[in-house]
């Protein structure tokens, strides 16, 4: 999946960040250009920025710290990505907690050792939940909900030393290089943490970010689109067979979307699907062809195949109605489109460098192409665009 977000040209990555608008500046600024957090705000971890790099960090005199115990609550709909870090001497030993498909997973670094530890319940699913990570003696210890999620042993040939100087602690990213850890992942997720109590001190954090972005009280599965950006995919990552065609399948409340749910940019004809939350249609353009469509049903699926368009909706898997049918004029259309750009939420330009408008703005609950559900902070995104979750 990695792939998605390298096939994208750097110049049109540039184009999209000029082209979109960002987020205006507020917070406590404490004279280093930094803002100062406190370590039990709510804190939306998906903000845009460098995806290793920490939303907000802290550093703590190792002299000042009476028990190691840190706790906080965790929301979110995301299978992957970092949520705790913490280190000392600079770096030299350190803890990553972090989720992969869905489980919590502790990497940790000290004297030497090297350990990799995942298990327990899968915990996206959207509620909050709490975790607890202490140092008991020798063992590393995650609670999840008050019971033992991860419990992790360490020792060492080496004698135990007393430790002085700095520890660093830091939410949504890392301070090391990434390749220390036996077990990659992708760093970046659409999840919230609250209530966080770090090591039983009040000490403030710190963000680089000019401000902080809230999350929302109640979420649901999907993508949030508001309106102003969109998520941009090479075409050429989607495998697919020529007689067998290529399938985009959506789901979500098409009435109440409104801006383009998807356009397809490629040497041939261009595609694009717009949602009017005024008429409460969809419009399927291809080329020169236009066809609006009622949906009464929340999944749509558009196969492209080498002489049609087809568009069709599903109640469910046993019951299929066809919507439209397009001819094909363009007989080499499969062709052209592996050399391509795929775009979620958005209207593709028509220059080579050109980013359209036309931004949607609703929720995406799934989109999926050639059977592969699509991770969108896997695409070059509008960094206002959630990509698990959307206001409930």
């Amino acid at each position: 999946m990695a792939v998605f977000r390298k096939a994208v040209a750097g110049r049109l990555l540039l184009t999209l960040s000029l082209a979109l608008l960002g987020r205006g500046a507020e917070g406590q600024g404490n004279g280093r250009g930094k803002v100062q957090v406190s370590g039990g705000a709510t804190v939306y971890l998906g903000q845009e920025r460098d995806v290793w790099r920490p939303l907000i960090h802290t550093t703590i005199n190792l002299s000042d710290i009476s028990a190691i115990k840190s706790s906080f609550q965790l929301r979110t709909f995301d299978p992957e990505g970092t949520i705790f870090y913490g280190d000392t001497k600079n770096g030299v030993d350190w803890f990553v907690l972090s989720l992969k498909d869905g489980i919590p997973l502790m990497q940790i670094f000290k004297g030497g050792v090297h350990v990799s530890v995942a298990g327990g319940a899968k915990l996206n699913d959207g509620k909050w939940h709490t975790l607890e990570l202490s140092s008991q003696g020798k063992f590393v210890v995650l609670e999840v909900d008050g019971s033992n999620g991860l419990v992790v042993g360490m020792q060492s040939q080496e004698p135990e030393e007393v430790l002085s100087g700095e520890l660093r602690l830091a939410l949504g990213g890392v301070l090391i290089d990434k390749d220390k850890m036996i077990v990659q992942f992708e760093p970046q997720m659409d999840a919230c943490v609250r209530q966080g109590s770090w090591l039983n001190l009040s000490m403030p954090w710190e963000t680089e970010a000019e401000e902080l972005w809230p999350c929302y009280e109640n979420v649901r599965p999907g993508s949030y689109f508001p309106g102003t950006g969109m998520a941009i995919f090479n075409t050429s990552v989607f495998a697919f067979e020529a007689d067998q065609g290529v399938t985009a399948e959506l789901w979500g409340d098409f009435s109440m979307m409104d801006g383009t749910i998807l356009s397809i940019k490629t040497p041939g004809p261009m595609f694009t699907l717009v949602a009017n939350n005024k008429t409460k249609d969809v419009t399927v353009a291809f080329g020169e062809k236009k066809i609006d469509i009622v949906v009464t049903v929340e999944r749509l699926q558009i196969t492209f195949q080498t002489d049609l368009l087809r568009v069709r909706q599903d109640d469910d898997e046993s019951k299929t109605t066809i919507l439209s049918v397009i001819p094909v004029s363009h007989p080499g259309y499969l062709d052209t489109w592996r050399d391509g750009w795929l775009a979620v939420g958005g209207l593709l330009g028509e220059g080579e460098d050109e980013v359209g408008s036309q931004f949607l703005k609703g929720c995406l609950e799934k989109i999926r192409v050639q059977g592969r559900d699509l991770d969108l902070d896997l695409a070059v995104k509008h960094m206002s665009v959630t990509s698990h979750s959307c206001a409930a």
